[in-house]
């Protein structure tokens, strides 16, 4: 997604210099939501029976998860597929053996520390399928901070303004213009789930880390300097 905010007048008279300024900041926030993609995968014989059989076990799940606290508008169907298998062999046509069938939901998690528990209980109620997570933070938390890199943008580069007209012997006048480029907020990487041993005997704990993601703005400053 791309922001934009500028002041840009259509013309602008002066007997000053313009000069141009780009300014970079970024603040730092540890991520509050993840994003789980988790199914069922079944085979069977038929095509009817792969489907039924498919559809039990992801009731299962689907339940698993609503068990776990997750609201229904976090939960969101992101594929069902029906495929046949086949046998090949040399010079003969590919031969139907068996049908696969799968089912996947997104599914949000909107406190961290649940995340683990909540993948040991989908693999205990029949998930064969997990992708992720991936993080992201809450909109309401991310305008805040986007707000303090724009704060530090500007003084970033109105510092640097003040440097440059220091050099040539000049002052900075006023902000002709301000326009602010793309919002960056980097997607952070699919973390490795281990699997760690409380104690010997004990069952396995899913640890997931989010890190840190950081949120950063790009701004363009016109200011005019003068004697």
């Amino acid at each position: 997604m791309t922001a934009t905010a500028q002041t840009s007048p259509a013309y602008v008279a002066t007997d000053g210099t313009l000069l141009s300024v780009s300014a970079q900041a970024e603040v730092k926030r540890v991520p509050d939501i993840a994003t789980v993609s988790t199914g069922v995968v079944t085979q069977a014989t038929d095509a009817n029976a792969a489907m039924r059989a498919n559809a039990d076990q992801m009731a299962k799940v689907v339940a698993a998860i609503k068990a776990a606290g997750i609201a229904e508008r976090d939960i969101q169907t992101s594929g069902i597929n029906l495929n046949p298998q086949y046998r090949y062999a040399e010079n003969q046509p590919p031969q139907i053996t068996g049908y696969q069938a799968s089912n996947n939901v997104n599914v949000v998690i909107r406190d961290i520390a649940k995340v683990g528990k909540i993948l040991d209980a989908l693999v205990a109620t029949g998930a064969n399928q997990i992708n992720g997570p991936t993080f992201d933070i809450d909109e309401k938390i991310k305008e805040v901070a986007y707000d303090e890199a724009r704060q530090a943008a500007v003084a970033k580069a109105q510092a640097r303004a003040e440097m440059y007209a220091k050099t040539l012997g000049l002052k900075v006048r006023r902000i002709v213009s301000v326009s602010e480029g793309g919002r960056f907020n980097p997607p952070m990487p699919v973390p490795m789930m281990a699997m760690r041993m409380e104690k010997a005997g004990a069952a396995a704990d899913t640890s997931v880390s989010p890190g840190e993601s950081a949120l950063s703005i790009d701004l363009d400053v016109v200011f005019e300097l003068g004697k």
